[in-house]
């Protein structure tokens, strides 16, 4: 499974890409809006640490201006990829995307029929929200396991890009229904890291290293 970090802080980013384990980077408005800065220079900022793909999402809701602001970005930087929005502008402009050779995204799903239709368009990754139907009292796994499941049946090229992950166990879960890529915000990647018997055994073998000779 690939590794994405879910944020657009550059910081949090060159500590995450630091450890070794970070495969490329997902952000959205929101993200960037929190940075007080323009989305084309925190895109640029990103291209420079991270040597894998960065999703960048376009605003506009048309398929024409999705096409344009798509180009514009994926003009930017090789790794690029167009994130763009599960609507029926989206689907056709991901068809149009797809043709150019530009890579995609496919934001905001929530159901396996979405799914089907963005892998058809020829989407690069569907980025199922599972924390999201979690919230609203669904389950987001469910979702995961049927989009793996559909596209192993029928040989789409989509990955399946798990979005919306909110503690260890949904990557956890991801990663044994076989999805190909776990987006993680960095609170999220460092829970990973965390186990209380690591943390007993690590101040254990410190406190008994002060008893060896020498």
């Amino acid at each position: 499974m690939k590794i994405f970090i879910d944020s657009a802080d550059i910081a949090e980013i060159k500590d995450a890409v630091a450890m070794g384990c970070i495969d490329g980077v997902t952000t959205n408005p929101s993200l960037i809006a929190k940075t007080g800065r323009s989305l084309e220079k925190v895109i640029r900022d990103i291209c420079e640490v991270v040597d894998g793909p960065i999703s960048a999402e376009v605003l506009a809701t048309d398929a024409e201006g999705i096409v344009r602001e798509g180009k514009i970005l994926a003009a930017i930087h090789p790794n690029i990829v167009v994130k763009v929005p599960l609507i029926a502008e989206g689907i056709r402009a991901v068809r149009t995307l797809s043709s150019a050779g530009i890579n995609t995204n496919v934001t905001l799903c929530f159901s396996a029929p979405q799914a089907l239709l963005a892998a058809k368009a020829g989407a690069t990754y569907i980025s199922p929200f599972l924390g999201r139907i979690d919230d609203i009292g669904g389950d987001g796994l469910e979702l995961i396991s049927q989009i793996v499941t559909i596209y192993n049946n029928y040989g789409y090229e989509t990955e399946v890009l798990a979005a919306s992950i909110r503690h260890p166990v949904h990557l956890l879960r991801c990663a044994e229904m076989g999805a190909d890529v776990a987006t993680i915000p960095y609170k999220v990647i460092l829970q990973l890291l965390k186990h209380p018997l690591t943390d007993l055994g690590l101040a254990q073998f410190l406190e008994d290293a002060k008893k060896i000779p020498g």
